[in-house]
């Protein structure tokens, strides 16, 4: 039977959501489920990856993978996929993952797609959907004369089955050693505590609308009472209100919640490439006539700063 290799990216040993998915849809496919988990807690990750269907998870526990490091990761990768032999390897939309799976593609002479939103699996060949033109249209993709098959796939794209009795066999690794050529020498997290915009489920984002930056605060105490993540539009991260780590769009992070609200922003297409395919999109902008609205499922005409107060009031009712 013809291997699918899972990429499984994890937090102290819990696998996030998009791994999940990928795990399911490769359980779907038929094929044989392997999983690759790099850094600390790598070992509780391959346990719980064979709940969701993996029967092989190779663990990498070196301290040195523990943050991303593209020479680390990429000899870790060659390795598995070397011993492995997979027609399929799957990777998330994470940064990591969109640096990562063009360079193992390009060494074994393999095709990649990227960003995609759907995702087939039947007898081995995989197609794909993704957006194109700034999400102005979306292609669908296959692969002709590719040995490997590599995907990486926007998160909250495809559904997440829920665990069942089932263990994978766990291969303990160390990554091969290499003359490095890069190190790294800090790592500067952010202050807050919220949810990964890739990740998140529910997004509230604001723009030019809100007038000043100190309004973003209606923001945090919406995204307080939803659970949800704050974002915000280019106009505002370049003007300086909040950082870059928090935009979305097309220079950006490309997200797609289930939820996403966007106050004071008029829906340039830059903007628009990264939140499209969002499940649900509500805008609030005192424009009747902004390009949010063609993509709105809900349209609010109104002041932002006026009307975020009374939705977290509402939604404090609803969810008390």
């Amino acid at each position: 039977m013809a291997n699918i290799l899972v990429s499984i990216e994890h937090t102290a040993g819990k696998i996030k959501s998009p791994s999940l998915e990928l795990l399911t849809a490769a359980k779907k496919s038929g094929m044989t489920v392997i999983g690759v988990s790099l850094g600390a807690g790598s070992k509780t990750a391959a346990a719980e990856a064979g709940k969701y269907g993996a029967t092989k998870v190779y663990a990498f526990e070196d301290a040195a993978l523990d943050n991303y490091n593209s020479e680390l990761y990429f000899n870790a990768y060659k390795q598995v996929i070397d011993e492995a032999k997979p027609e399929v390897v799957l990777g998330t939309g994470s940064s990591s993952q969109k640096d990562l799976l063009p360079k193992l593609a390009a060494t074994f002479s393999s095709g990649v797609v990227a960003d995609a939103t759907e995702l087939s699996i039947a007898n081995g060949k995989v197609t794909t959907k993704k957006p194109m033109y700034s999400g102005k249209c979306l292609a669908t993709a296959e692969f002709v004369n590719s040995p490997i098959q590599f995907v990486s796939m926007r998160p909250n794209q495809l559904s997440v089955d829920a665990p069942a009795d089932g263990s994978a066999e766990v291969i303990e690794k160390s990554v091969s050693g290499t003359d490095m050529r890069i190190a790294i020498k800090e790592i500067v997290k952010g202050a807050s505590k919220r949810l990964d915009l890739t990740e998140a489920n529910i997004i509230v984002s604001g723009g030019r609308g809100l007038k000043e930056a100190a309004n973003f605060k209606l923001l945090e105490d919406l995204a307080d009472v939803l659970g949800a993540s704050v974002g915000a539009s280019r106009a505002v991260v370049d003007a300086g209100w909040v950082p870059h780590s928090m935009q979305v769009g097309q220079t950006g992070k490309t997200v797609a919640p289930s939820l996403y609200i966007a106050a004071g922003i008029s829906g340039a297409i830059q903007h628009l490439a990264g939140m499209s395919t969002s499940k649900v999109i509500v805008a609030i902008n005192t424009d009747p006539e902004a390009p949010i609205f063609q993509k709105a499922t809900y349209g609010i005409v109104g002041d932002a700063t006026q009307v975020l107060p009374l939705l977290t009031e509402e939604f404090k009712k609803m969810l008390s």
